[in-house]
C-alpha cells in the first residue's frame, strides 16, 4: 500500500525520513482481519492530506532532540485520530467530496464510514498504550473528547445566523485546533520538556490549527477547486457559520445582512452567488484574514521560545506562510 503526505513546505523536507517511516507504521497499523475495515481505512489514507498534525509532532522531537521510535508511533496515532474525525464529519454533513475524490460515505456508505471511524479512533488508543506514558493518553484523550464536544457544538450551532466570532472561535479550537495542540504537546512529552517548554509547544499548536481553520474557511469564498478538493461555498451549502460570512453580516449594509441572514438559516443554495458577491465587497475576506494573522502570529511567539535549530526554523516557517496557502 503506498501511502504520501502532501504537505508542501520548502524547510519539510528535514523530516522527509521521519514521515516515511510514519507511513510505514499507519500501513502496518491499518491491517484488520475483517477486509472490508483494512479497504476503507487504506481507501481514506490514500487519498491524499497534508499530514500536518504528524509533521508538527515530528518537528517539535527534532526542536527538543528526541530520537525515540515512539515519535513515529504517537504520530500514526494523532493522524489517525484525525482521519477519523473526518470520516464521522463527512457523514453528519453528507459531503460527497474530500481532497478532491468521493468521500468514503459517498463510496461505502455511511454506516461502513461510522463503523471505520470508530476502528481508527480504537487502532488509536489501542497504540497509546503502547508508550506507556499517562501524561501523553491524558493529553489525546482530552483531545478526542473536545474535538467530539466541538463537533457537537457545530452541530447545534448549523442554520444559525446569530453565531458571533466568540462562538465561531470556540467550535474550530475545539474541532481543528485541538488535535494540533495535542500533536506539539505530545512532542514535547515525548522529549520529556519542562513544562514551560510543553505550554509553548501546545500554544503553537492551538494558535496554528486556528489560524490554519481561519485560512480553510476564507478558501470556501476564494479557492481553487481543483487544488482544495471540494466545491466552493461548501460550507455554506452545509449551514456552516464561518468567520467571512460573520464579518460580512456585522460589515455589510442592512440588506446585505439580511440576505446572508437568510441564505444561512434557509440553507438556500440558489443564494450562493449573492453570499459570495456579498463576502467579496464587503471587505469580509480582509477581517479573517487579519484574524488569522493574529493566531499566525502567536504560533511564531510561542516558537520562538524553542531552542535555536532547523526544526523550529521550520516550525516558524509554518506560521509565517500560512496566510499563503492556497489548499
Amino acid at each position: 500500500m503506498q501511502i504520501t503526505h502532501t504537505l508542501h513546505s520548502s524547510c519539510l523536507h528535514i523530516i522527509s525520513a521521519d514521515m516515511h517511516k510514519v507511513n510505514e507504521v499507519i500501513a502496518h497499523r491499518l491491517s484488520s482481519d475483517v477486509a472490508l475495515v483494512g479497504q476503507v481505512s487504506r481507501y481514506v489514507m490514500c487519498a491524499g492530506g497534508k499530514r500536518l498534525r504528524p509533521a508538527l509532532l515530528l518537528l517539535v522531537c527534532g526542536a527538543l532532540n528526541y530520537k525515540g521510535v515512539q515519535r513515529f508511533n504517537m504520530a500514526a496515532v494523532v493522524e489517525f485520530i484525525h482521519t477519523a474525525t473526518l470520516l464521522h464529519d463527512d457523514v453528519v454533513d453528507d459531503a460527497v467530496l474530500r481532497r478532491g475524490h468521493a468521500t468514503a460515505n459517498e463510496t461505502f456508505g455511511k454506516p461502513t464510514s461510522v463503523l471505520v471511524g470508530d476502528f481508527l479512533y480504537s487502532r488509536a488508543f489501542q497504540m497509546m498504550v503502547d508508550v506507556q506514558s499517562m501524561p501523553i493518553m491524558n493529553v489525546l484523550a482530552d483531545a478526542t473528547n473536545v474535538i467530539a464536544e466541538g463537533e457537537v457544538i457545530q452541530l447545534m450551532n448549523m442554520h444559525n445566523a446569530a453565531l458571533d466570532e466568540a462562538g465561531y472561535l470556540q467550535v474550530i479550537r475545539s474541532k481543528t485546533a485541538k488535535l494540533f495542540e495535542a500533536s506539539a504537546q505530545v512532542g514535547a512529552i515525548l522529549a520529556n520538556a519542562s513544562p514551560d517548554i510543553e505550554a509553548a509547544c501546545a500554544q503553537y499548536g492551538q494558535a496554528l490549527g486556528t489560524a490554519f481553520q481561519v485560512i480553510d474557511d476564507l478558501l470556501d469564498y476564494t479557492g481553487d477547486t481543483a487544488l482544495t478538493g471540494k466545491n466552493l461555498g461548501c460550507d455554506l451549502r452545509e449551514g456552516k457559520i464561518t468567520l467571512p460570512l460573520i464579518s460580512a453580516m456585522r460589515q455589510g449594509n442592512a440588506a446585505q445582512h439580511a440576505l446572508i441572514k437568510k441564505a444561512i438559516e434557509t440553507g438556500n443554495v440558489a443564494m450562493i452567488d449573492d453570499v459570495v458577491a456579498i463576502v467579496m465587497s464587503t471587505g469580509a475576506l480582509d477581517s479573517a484574514r487579519s484574524a488569522a494573522a493574529k493566531e499566525a502570529k502567536r504560533a511564531i511567539h510561542a516558537a520562538q521560545q524553542l531552542p535555536d535549530c532547523p526544526y523550529t526554523s521550520c516550525l516558524l516557517e509554518l506560521a509565517e506562510n500560512l496566510l499563503d496557502r492556497q489548499y
